[in-house]
């Protein structure tokens, strides 16, 4: 029996915990029953567990023989997203859904579990890490600080997404860079409010605050490579309570995306100097406050053959880009990738080019591609762990 049809006969348990923790959304540090569930199965599948990293972390342990240590990890946190699907299994947490599908993640992997458990076809172990907190809160990064690889020391790391702008039953993975780093910046806008009738009498931090966001749309445009990918948006515009004021502040919030780390190096500085100018220039002080997230994704090369080839093995090489356009959002995994050399990759779940893409209210993860995602986390842990 190959591997796919190993992983589908496992196909309508995984969505009955799928479906549960799709229902049962939690968020970032906060996954307490979802983290509850996961070692449960692990360790009826027999495998060792340890809880606690990063607050709600799981990593089950499964050594058959001597050989190497490799890294398998899911997500498991889901978004502060309304949900407005109507299915049996929708969240029953108000403000609360799986629009990523990290709930997949968690079902691929514990089929993946529950198979490598049982089959034993590799020499080594397996860790299999369900992080926290990759929404925006970086619970990688937390993991790895508390030790993560110092208590399971793994030779490489791996992470799969399922991706549903790509069609279903198709994968990528490519050496070098697959995520952008993530940054995030606030400019707080002081001018001197006043009757909007009178704006004379005043400092309008409105105007001005609508002056910097077309400011900084050079950056990109005009400071940057054409060749080296960047992104600035401003994602947030608060300021003023009705109509007839003119405020005393507005606040900016947005987003930097790059992968060059020199030019992620310069955005700081940029933002800074083009916001507090044109401030000055309209009679507004600025204040600037920048947060580095998120660094970028890069996989190592010889990782990211080895993933493909199993991908080839499984969908067939048509089925499989090995040089995928790299994505400008973002991922904690990369905090992983820094310290140990491993490969990111994407598992197509697109059902047709209008679906619900990822952080959608409508969003649910395709339930038949639960098999391939086993199968390939199953096959990749065989394939590098031979026996």
């Amino acid at each position: 029996m190959n591997a796919i049809d190993r992983a589908s006969a496992l196909k309508d348990e995984m969505i009955s915990w799928r479906h549960r923790l799709h229902a049962n959304p939690e968020t970032a540090f906060e996954e307490f029953e979802t983290a509850k569930f996961i070692a449960a199965q692990l360790e009826s599948f027999g495998i060792e567990v340890d809880r606690g990293l990063a607050t709600t972390g799981v990593v089950g342990v499964l050594t058959n023989g001597d050989g190497d240590t490799i890294g398998l990890r899911a997500d498991m946190d889901a978004l502060n997203i309304q949900e407005l699907n109507t299915f049996t299994h929708c969240s029953k947490i108000d403000g609360k859904m799986h629009a990523c599908g990290h709930d997949g993640h968690s079902a691929m992997l514990l089929g993946a579990a529950k198979l490598l458990a049982e089959t034993r076809d590799f020499s080594g172990t397996v860790v299999l890490i369900f992080q926290p907190a990759e929404e925006n809160e970086g619970g990688a990064g937390v993991m790895v600080n508390e030790g993560l690889f110092d208590k399971f020391p793994v030779k490489e790391i791996y992470g799969l997404h399922n991706w549903p702008s790509m069609p279903a039953g198709t994968m990528a993975v490519g050496p070098g860079p697959m995520m952008a780093a993530f940054d995030t910046f606030e400019i707080t806008v002081q001018g001197r409010g006043v009757h909007a009738a009178m704006p004379h009498l005043g400092v309008d931090p409105v105007v001005a605050a609508a002056q910097i966001v077309t400011a900084l749309q050079t950056v990109s445009s005009r400071e940057a490579d054409p060749q080296d990918a960047c992104v600035l948006t401003v994602t947030q515009i608060h300021g003023g309570d009705t109509w007839n004021v003119i405020p005393d502040q507005v606040v900016l919030r947005g987003t930097t995306r790059w992968f060059n780390p020199e030019l992620g190096g310069k955005l700081e500085g940029r933002i800074r100097d083009i916001s507090s100018g044109v401030g000055m220039a309209l009679g507004c002080s600025v204040e600037n406050t920048y947060t580095q997230r998120y660094p970028a994704t890069i996989n190592t090369a010889q990782t990211a053959s080895q993933c493909a080839d199993v991908m080839a093995e499984l969908i067939g090489e048509e089925k499989v880009e090995r040089n995928p356009t790299p994505s400008m959002g973002a991922e904690d995994f990369a905090f992983m990738l820094q310290k140990k050399p491993g490969s990111y990759a994407w598992l197509g779940t697109g059902t047709d080019p209008d679906c619900p893409k990822l952080h959608n209210a409508h969003f649910d993860f395709n339930d038949d591609m639960l098999a391939l995602g086993t199968a390939y986390w199953t096959r990749l842990a065989e394939t590098l762990l031979k026996a």
